[in-house]
């Protein structure tokens, strides 16, 4: 990894969302952040760490007129194998939680549960909604496509203990890989487990990926590693298409909505992403009268 002193840490669009970290530790083949398009000027796994990130926070906060939900882990995990050291992102929490913020965290990893305490107490003053990617419920399989993460069923663990907080969850059950995990079994599995622990919302964009430049290159060495011929099937399927939809993608899509709407769990994206954007109106209120 290296260090670098970051000229602002929340994106222009919005002013709600982070990342403190940028590239990946957790090696997942299929991941889009590799994509030649956002412009990496270091290797991948070369961690960029912006280490100034809970300053160039604090001073944005205090800045602020009007409190709202501050999203991270939408490019980068922010619960990377470097947090456990540098730990970051837990002054980051700190700093929104100090200025009566909520958060909306997305990760893979069970270094989340350090941070529990604080995600219970911002969940308590404001609003936290903890965000899991769930792909594949199979150990085996899962190792080899999230190699340097825990597994899925250690990540539902973490959804069970946010719950018992009173933690609001929402799984990304995506990406799902034609002819590797785009099944019937693998799809039932997770979200009977997502029933179980209660989550508020499963966002899922179509039972696919998406592949590009960058992206797509290290996803077919992968494929011939780990599963030989498939990389040439992909190819006369898809060619260089962006997204790459399973062949099962309206069967299994219609297991998704209909387990959705039995349970009364939020499936369509608009609704999830209203969610996890919404601060309830008390504390919205509450803001105005701090001003």
């Amino acid at each position: 990894m290296h260090f670098v002193d970051a000229k602002g840490i929340l994106t222009s669009e919005g002013g709600s969302g982070m990342n403190i970290y940028r590239g990946c530790s957790h090696g997942c083949i299929y991941c889009d952040s590799r994509s030649t398009c956002y412009q990496f000027t270091h290797d991948f796994e070369d961690i960029e760490v912006k280490q100034n990130a809970p300053q160039l926070l604090e001073m944005a906060l205090r800045s602020k007129r009007k409190k709202g939900m501050i999203g991270t882990g939408s490019m980068s995990d922010p619960y990377m194998h470097c947090e456990e050291e540098l730990g970051l992102m837990r002054q980051c929490l700190e700093v929104i939680l100090k200025y009566g913020f909520g958060a909306a965290v997305q990760t893979k990893s069970d270094r989340i549960l350090r941070d529990i305490d604080l995600l219970d107490a911002i969940n308590q003053s404001a609003k936290c909604v903890v965000q899991m990617t769930l792909t594949t419920y199979d150990d085996d399989l899962c190792a080899i496509l999230e190699p340097h993460v825990c597994n899925t069923k250690r990540r539902i663990e973490v959804l069970e203990k946010m719950q018992e907080r009173g933690i609001p969850t929402v799984v990304w059950l995506s990406p799902i890989l034609p002819f590797i995990n785009d099944t019937e079994e693998n799809i039932r599995a997770i979200l009977d487990e997502c029933v179980r622990v209660g989550v508020k919302g499963i966002l899922c964009f179509g039972i696919g990926m998406t592949l590009r430049e960058g992206d797509r290159e290290y996803y077919y060495t992968a494929l011939d590693k780990h599963f030989p011929g498939l990389k040439e099937k992909y190819i006369r399927t898809y060619g260089n298409s962006y997204e790459i939809s399973s062949p099962r993608a309206g069967e299994l899509m219609k297991i998704l909505t209909s387990t959705c709407k039995e349970h009364g769990i939020l499936y369509k994206p608009d609704d999830c992403f209203r969610y996890m954007r919404e601060l309830p109106e008390k504390y919205t209120q509450m803001s105005l009268w701090d001003l």
